[in-house]
This record gives structure tokens, sequence and C-alpha cells, in this order.
């Protein structure tokens, strides 16, 4: 029998004490020691910093976690939610530096949400983020904390009484690095195994390449951030889609579709 019910609905048909409290347990031990944040009242300095929006009938979660009261974005910021087949899909999960700049890459320039550049981009900050070493997508650098973090996941999702969970990369390097924290492909294997054969010199990505646009300089196919932000340029002919991982209880998937990559 599982600890807790199986799927997130579940879950949120409980009452509020008793679901907040078993989400709590999807935020690493050291936040709470780091940032000062009580918890049972998830406030520090008085003032709520953990939120859980998780309600009823609902089949997702998020989770955001502030190191202010008063910041504009979260240091965590958590989305997960069943699938159709009763599996865990983490949508997207976030470990923000609060301590970094901030690249507005969110908002374009007529002030509208970008979607993280998926409706519209804001070229300026995209490549202010670039050339300070941030991937697409990314408001800051992050905190590196992912791969710390997935035991605590795995924890989680083995006392629901699942044996994986699955999650989507936004972009390129985010596949990337899931590869290298143990995580294997379940669609979108043999789409990132073309996406490396055609960086390579001679391959079609690699023709594309010149040092006119900045997005696609004729040396990003070398590294992992290069690429993903030729692939945001939109280098593919199209939108990176079409990936999706997972990750098995205590296992590595051995995947590598980028040998010897240098990020």
């Amino acid at each position: 029998m599982p600890e807790i019910p199986p799927s997130i609905f579940a879950i949120n048909t409980m009452a509020t004490d008793e679901k907040v409290a078993i989400y709590s347990r999807l935020i690493p031990e050291w936040i709470y020691d780091d940032l000062g944040i009580d918890r049972l009242t998830f406030e520090k300095d008085g003032r709520r910093v953990i939120d859980f929006y998780c309600k009823a009938h609902s089949r997702s979660v998020e989770i955001s976690v502030k190191r202010d009261a008063s910041d504009q974005d979260p240091m965590l910021y958590l989305n997960m939610a069943d699938t159709l087949y009763q599996q865990i899909h983490v949508l997207l999960v976030v470990f923000n530096d609060m301590d970094s700049k901030r690249y507005n890459i969110d908002v374009d320039q007529a002030g509208h949400a970008t979607f993280l550049g998926t409706s519209s981009r804001n070229i300026p900050e995209e490549i202010a983020a670039m050339q300070a070493g941030l991937g697409p997508g990314q408001i800051r650098r992050g905190l590196r904390a992912f791969k710390n973090a997935v035991p605590t996941f795995e924890e989680f999702i083995d006392s629901m009484g699942h044996d994986l969970f699955l999650i989507e990369p936004l972009a390129y390097h985010n596949a990337i690095l899931f590869e290298r924290y143990g995580f294997n492909y379940t669609m979108g294997l043999q789409k990132m195994q073309e996406i490396h054969r055609q960086f390579l010199p001679d391959g079609q990505f690699h023709r594309l390449l010149d040092n006119e646009n900045p997005f696609r300089r004729q040396n990003v196919w070398q590294t992992v951030r290069g690429r993903s932000w030729a692939i945001h340029d939109g280098i593919l002919g199209q939108a990176y889609t079409g990936v999706q991982m997972y990750k098995r209880i205590g296992y590595d998937g051995g995947i590598s579709t980028f040998p010897d990559a240098i990020w």
C-alpha cells in the first residue's frame, strides 16, 4: 500500500492541512534552514513565503518558495500533475539564484508576456542573458540544486506507490541536464540523437551557423548552451517539442545524446 494517496487528484481532495503536510515533503530541508523559514507556518519574519496551490478536484499542484515575501520571483517553483495514465508529470521545476541579475526575457519590449520566448521574444534581454551564461528560458542564474533535489522527488514518488515520474524538458539544454541526472526518454531520443548529428561538422544545422546572428555563431555547436540558443532561435525549422523523459526510482538511465559535452 502506498504511504500517501497515489494521485495528485486524490491528495487534493484531502483537508487543506493534510495535503499541505504531504506536499511540503517536496521542499528540500536545506531551504528551511538556509532561508530561515518556519516549517509549521511557512513564514519568514512573520510573512508567508511558501505557498501551495492545490485546489480540490484539480489534478495539479504548484509550490512556490520565495526567499522574501516581497521578491518578484520565487527561489523554487514546482508544478506537477497527474497524467491520463495515472503517472506523475513534473511540468516545471525552477531553482533561481536570487542574488544573481535578472534578465527580463519573460516580457517583450512591448510589455507583453513572452511565455519564455514561445509567443514572442525580447531579443536584447536574451542576448544579455546568453552572454551571461544563461540558457533559453532562464530569467536568473540557477542554483544548481536540481541534482540534489532529485532524491527528494524520488522519495515522494515512491511514497505514492509509483516507480517512476515524467518530466518534459522545455529546451535542449534541459534535456541534456536531465540525462546527466539519470533520466531516460519516453519519446524524443532519436530526435535528440539527430540534433547532435546535424550540429556536427558537415551537418545541416552546422551549415546554418554564421557570425551574423548572435544566436547562431559558428562555434555554438560545440556547447550545450550554444546549441540550445540556436534551437531557441529556430535553427530546427520548428519548435523544440516532442521530447519527454522519465526517471525510474533508484536507477540511472545511462543516456548521453551529446557525448563529452561542454556546457
